[in-house]
C-alpha cells in the first residue's frame, strides 16, 4: 500500500513539474512575441536572457516610389507573427567614417524601421523608454552600429531603449518647388526629420506592450543626432511626444542657421538640372537610387542636404522659436566634448603659431579683433594651436549646443544641465591618443559599449567614467534629474547658481563655466537669438 502511495506522489511530482516546465516554455515564447499597431513580432532574447530583443520592426511604409520625398506613411498591416531578430538596412548613404561599423544589410532605401530593447518581461510594467537617434552629418548613420547597442543600457539600467533609422541626405532633405506645390502644406524637405516624428508616434502607439511607460520618453541623440533633438524641441509637430530631451554635442543654433525651403528648393533644382538633365518630379521618382546618391557625390555636383525651415515641421527658424518660448518646456541635459576640434584641420592646421593666430584674428574680425584675442588668448605656440582647435570645436559643433542651452535656460521653463566630456582617448585605430576627447568619443561610453570599439585599450578610469555616464544618463531618464547615490554632485545649469558644467573625466566634478566669454562673442557674430524676439538683421 506504501508502496503504491509513493508511486502515485510521484507520478503527480511528474505531473507538476511536466506542467510547469512546459507553461514556462509557453511563457517565454509568448513573451517574445508582442502585438504592434501593425501586426505581431517575435523577438528573441538577449545571450544572458536579460533582455527582450525586437529588431528591424516598421514603423512606416517603405520610401519608395511614388512615396520618396514624401513624409512617412503608416506601415503596412501584416498577417501573423513578424520576424524581429535581424535589423533593417540602414538607409541609403555612401561610407563617410571609417569608425562607423554596421550589422545590417543596407544600405537600402527601403529603411524605416526601428529597434526595442525591454528588460520587461511582459506589458505590465511600465519602464522609462530612452529614444536614440544616431548621428552622421544627416548623411550617414544607422541603428546597427554596435557602440550604440541598447542591450547593455536596457539590462543593466533598468530602462527600455528604442533606436530609430530616418532617411539621409537627398533622400531626406531634398526639396524642389514641385515639392511644395505637391504638399498639402506647401513644405519640402525635413523628411528625415518627419521620419524620427513617426518613430516617437510609434513609441506612444506601441510601446506599453513592450513594458514601457509612454507618458515617460527621454528623446536623446549625438550630432546630427542632438541637433535632431532640438529640432524636434521646437517643432510643434512633436509637442508632447517626449518628456524629456538629452543632447550629446548639436543643437540647432548652427552658424548661419537653416536655410529656408525656398532657398533650398532652388539650389536642389538647379542640382537635379546639372545631374540628370531635369527636375521633373516623376522623373527624378524613377531614377534609380544608387545612381542619385552617386550624382551628390560627384566633382563639380558635391552637394550636402540639411533639414531646412519648410514652414511646417519647422514654421520658422528654430533659435526664433526657442526665443518665443514656443518649444517643449521638458527638462533638457545636453554638452559637448572638450576636444570636438581636432579633426577640424580647415580652422586648426598643425601650422599654426602665435603670429598666425593673431594674424587671422586681425583678418577675420578687423576691430574686433582685440576682443577675439581676448576670449580665445594665447602666449605662446602651442597656445596657439589648442585655442585654434578650441575655436574650431566651437565653430563646428559646441557652440551650437551651449546656444540651445541658454535658449533652454531663458525660455523653456524646466532645469537644465550641462557637461563636458573630459576624459582623452586611449587611442584605437581610428583616433590617436592625440586626439583627446573627440568628437562621437562619448557613445560608447553612453552605452556601456566600450568593448564594441576594436583596438582600444581601456582604463580603469575609462570604465569607471561609463558607468557613471550611465546612471546620470538613465537617472535624468527615470525622474528628470541625474543625480543619484554615489555620483558626484551635478548642479543644474543657470545664472544663479554660477553656470555649473559638469566635468566628465578621471575625477568627476562640477565647476563653472570657464569659457563663457568664447560663446558670447560667437553669439554676438552669428547675432542668433536666445530669447524674447527675432534675430536682429545683419
Amino acid at each position: 500500500m506504501q508502496r503504491r502511495v509513493q508511486q502515485a506522489a510521484w507520478a503527480l511530482a511528474t505531473v507538476v513539474l511536466c506542467v510547469a516546465a512546459c507553461s514556462g516554455s509557453a511563457w517565454a515564447k509568448n513573451s517574445l512575441t508582442v502585438k504592434t499597431s501593425a501586426g505581431k513580432v517575435a523577438g528573441k532574447w538577449s545571450a544572458d536572457g536579460s533582455v527582450r530583443e525586437f529588431l528591424g520592426i516598421p514603423y512606416a511604409a517603405p520610401p519608395v516610389g511614388p512615396l520618396r520625398w514624401q513624409p512617412p506613411q503608416p506601415a503596412a498591416k501584416w498577417h501573423g507573427a513578424r520576424q524581429a531578430t535581424d535589423f533593417g538596412p540602414r538607409c541609403m548613404q555612401a561610407p563617410l567614417y571609417k569608425d562607423m561599423v554596421f550589422r545590417d544589410s543596407g544600405p537600402s532605401e527601403d529603411c524605416l524601421t526601428l529597434n526595442v530593447w525591454t528588460p520587461a518581461k511582459n506589458k505590465h510594467v511600465k519602464l522609462p523608454v530612452m529614444v536614440w537617434i544616431y548621428g552622421g552629418g544627416f548623411a550617414t548613420g544607422g541603428t546597427s552600429e554596435p557602440r550604440q547597442d541598447g542591450e547593455h543600457l536596457a539590462a543593466h539600467k533598468g530602462v527600455l531603449i528604442v533606436s530609430m533609422n530616418y532617411r539621409l541626405g537627398v533622400f531626406g532633405f531634398f526639396a524642389l518647388p514641385a515639392l511644395m506645390q505637391e504638399s498639402p502644406v506647401h513644405a519640402a524637405g525635413n523628411y528625415g526629420l518627419m521620419d524620427q516624428r513617426a518613430g516617437l508616434q510609434w513609441v506612444q502607439r506601441n510601446i506599453a506592450r513592450f513594458g514601457g511607460d509612454p507618458k515617460n520618453v527621454t528623446v536623446f541623440g549625438e550630432s546630427a543626432g542632438s541637433i535632431s533633438v532640438s529640432a524636434q524641441m521646437a517643432s510643434p509637430q512633436s509637442q508632447g511626444l517626449f518628456a524629456r530631451a538629452m543632447g550629446e554635442s548639436g543643437g540647432v543654433f548652427i552658424a548661419g542657421g537653416f536655410a529656408t525651403a525656398q532657398v533650398q528648393a532652388q539650389q536642389d533644382a538647379a542640382f537635379t538640372r546639372k545631374a540628370f538633365g531635369t527636375d521633373d518630379l516623376a522623373r527624378l521618382r524613377a531614377v534609380n537610387a544608387s545612381d542619385l546618391l552617386k550624382a551628390t557625390a560627384q566633382p563639380g555636383l558635391m552637394r550636402l542636404f540639411w533639414p531646412n525651415i519648410d514652414g511646417a515641421f519647422l514654421p520658422q527658424s528654430a533659435p526664433a522659436i526657442y526665443a518665443a518660448g514656443q518649444q517643449a518646456h521638458v527638462p533638457l541635459l545636453a554638452g559637448t566634448n572638450r576636444d570636438e576640434g581636432t579633426a577640424m584641420v580647415v580652422y586648426a592646421p598643425q601650422k599654426t603659431t602665435l603670429a598666425s593666430w593673431q594674424a587671422m584674428a586681425q583678418q577675420q574680425f578687423g576691430a574686433q579683433a582685440g576682443e577675439f584675442l581676448h576670449a580665445y588668448a594665447a602666449t605662446t605656440d602651442a597656445q596657439a594651436l589648442r585655442t585654434a582647435e578650441d575655436y574650431a570645436g566651437d565653430r563646428f559643433i559646441a557652440y551650437s549646443t551651449w546656444a540651445w542651452l541658454e535658449a533652454q535656460v531663458k525660455t523653456g521653463g524646466a532645469p537644465v544641465y550641462r557637461y563636458r566630456f573630459d576624459l582623452g582617448s586611449p587611442g584605437d585605430p581610428n583616433h590617436s591618443v592625440e586626439s583627446g576627447a573627440f568628437h562621437s568619443d562619448d557613445i560608447e561610453y553612453v552605452f556601456g559599449n566600450l568593448d564594441s570599439r576594436a583596438g582600444a585599450h581601456w582604463r580603469p578610469e575609462d570604465r569607471q567614467l561609463s558607468e557613471q555616464m550611465q546612471s546620470y544618463w538613465t537617472n535624468f531618464a527615470k525622474t528628470g534629474d541625474p543625480n543619484g547615490a554615489g555620483l558626484p554632485l551635478w548642479p543644474t545649469y543657470n545664472a544663479a547658481g554660477g553656470w555649473q558644467v559638469l566635468h566628465l573625466d578621471a575625477t568627476t566634478r562640477a565647476r563653472p563655466d570657464a569659457h563663457r566669454d568664447r560663446d558670447l562673442f560667437l553669439q554676438m557674430q552669428e547675432q542668433i537669438p536666445v530669447a524674447n524676439g527675432p534675430s536682429p538683421a545683419k
